[in-house]
């Protein structure tokens, strides 16, 4: 246990927060069934992932670089980054948002606080890596503990829960639905961690012998289920909080800081909001960790560079202060849950590009041998594919 702990923290990052919240808020419990697709779909997508680098002990970066043409892997390479900035973004604005909420200091203020995160991710080099583990599952519990306190406070209405599983493509036809819905998938499924998981598979030791990399594959995957199986009960915690708290009283809430200011006064506790904030928190900075890895893991495989994780962590956040900056400067406090909605979108439309390349290296015999994967689980994917892109291609004809 532990690279699926690893790879579902980015399942439960500031970005996913924004868009459950106000898709909750909004149409109350309607879109879960999109959290629900969102997450098996990533529970497929990352079984694949990690299979791969068992059997083949390389990273998906790594064998997209040697098994197309330069052009092609530079391109591959610049999306994996814009998708590491994107959800870098969500991480700097959710941080950011928590010193405020917690602490009371500016939001832009707490913008540049969160560059100190850097430094943490500096005195953890050189750790071992189950220890980097721990700690990232130990702010997983947090998070997992005060959700559970916020819905027992709020009640959900059980029936009414179940039914918005049930998938509906009137529910899709509401007003700005198809929108939250594209940010959900991009937010959960997330396709730097796609290229994540199979290299930090890598840290288990697994025999060359296919007995051996079978049992590692059957050990992981129950790994990867379970951990990806609570990332979307977390998912779905914050969707029937929003959907409890905020749809059934008429409100919209399109910011999360609007979110944490009014859990006190319709809940009754003093706990509510408090419990919000140190969740929040604990969420970005996990999903800072493992944003780190990710993008030293893209940046080695695509082009073959090797740079000093703070170096990493420096630089990719300085590109996410950027936007951040100036969306606050110029748009305002309140324009956090936009800018948060929009990074997941982002990191939606970066989804084809990691999972073509792992859906078809996977299914090559001539790679994987007696693990390429079935003609079912490849229809399935490929199916998980189309639907995305379809989404994403009426998204830019919508909107852009």
């Amino acid at each position: 246990m532990g690279p699926g702990f690893l790879v579902a923290v980015g399942y439960m990052d500031p970005g996913n927060w924004a868009t459950d919240i106000e898709a909750g808020s909004r149409f109350g419990y309607d879109l879960i069934f999109i959290v629900a697709f969102s997450s098996f779909a990533a529970i497929l997508l990352q079984s694949l992932s990690m299979r791969l680098g068992v059997v083949t002990g390389k990273d998906l970066a790594r064998l997209t670089r040697e098994r197309n043409s330069k052009t092609a892997s530079i391109f591959l390479w610049l999306m994996a980054e814009v998708s590491i900035i994107a959800c870098d973004l969500a991480e700097v604005l959710g941080g950011a948002l928590a010193f405020h909420l917690l602490l009371g200091v500016p939001l832009l203020f707490g913008i540049v606080l969160t560059i100190l995160d850097t430094f943490i991710v500096l005195g953890l080099q050189g750790r071992n890596f189950r220890t980097v583990e721990a700690i990232i599952l130990g702010l997983v519990i947090t998070v997992g503990a005060c959700f559970i306190v916020e819905l027992a406070l709020i009640k959900p209405f059980w029936p009414d829960v179940f039914a918005g599983f049930v998938p509906s493509f009137s529910k899709l036809s509401q007003p700005y639905a198809v929108p939250l819905a594209v940010g959900i998938i991009g937010a959960t499924v997330m396709p730097h961690n796609l290229y994540l998981h199979s290299s930090i598979i890598q840290t288990r030791i697994v025999s060359a012998d296919n007995i051996s990399k079978r049992q590692a594959i059957r050990f992981s995957t129950l790994d990867t289920v379970t951990s990806l199986f609570f990332a979307m009960l977390i998912n779905c915690a914050i969707l029937m909080l929003a959907a409890g708290a905020f749809h059934s009283t008429g409100q919209v809430v399109a910011d999360i800081g609007d979110a944490y200011n009014l859990l006190n006064p319709l809940l009754g506790s003093a706990l509510a909001a408090p419990l919000f904030g140190i969740a929040l928190l604990a969420s970005g900075q996990s999903s800072t960790f493992t944003g780190t890895i990710a993008g030293q893991v893209i940046m080695e495989g695509f082009i073959d560079l090797k740079i000093p994780c703070w170096q990493r962590r420096l630089i990719t956040r300085s590109l996410a202060l950027i936007p951040a900056l100036l969306g606050i400067w110029m748009l305002g406090d309140h324009s956090i849950g936009k800018l948060l909605v929009l990074s997941q979108i982002i990191l939606c439309l970066q989804l084809p590009f990691a999972i073509y390349p792992l859906i078809r290296q996977t299914a090559d015999k001539k790679l994987m041998g007696e693990f390429a994967t079935s003609r079912r689980i490849q229809t399935i994917a490929y199916l998980i594919f189309a639907m995305i892109v379809c989404g994403n291609l009426w998204l830019v004809w919508r909107f852009f």
